[in-house]
């Protein structure tokens, strides 16, 4: 999606300077992604506690495979969650 948006020169130097970005445009995708993970790190942490396991106790969660996807459900639209 194009955007065209005015981005504070300093904040933008020092997010290019935080990391290996190349051009200003990977930079605003980093930390749109970090803000991202963030809530969706948030979202399980509303599970800690609350849920119940019943396998048994040889599961070798080490081994689980590093590529399963994960995914971000996104509020719809003009939908707000709870809490903000």
């Amino acid at each position: 999606m194009r955007t065209n948006i005015e981005i504070d020169d300093e904040l933008m130097a020092k997010a290019l300077q935080a990391g290996p970005f190349k051009t200003k445009k990977e930079a605003v995708e980093a930390g749109l992604k970090l803000l991202a993970r963030q809530a969706a790190y948030r979202e399980l942490l509303k599970w800690r506690g609350k849920l119940k396991w019943e396998g048994g106790d040889d599961v070798d969660w080490a081994a689980a495979p590093e590529s399963t996807p994960l995914s971000v459900h996104e509020p719809a639209p003009g939908k707000r969650r709870a809490g903000r």
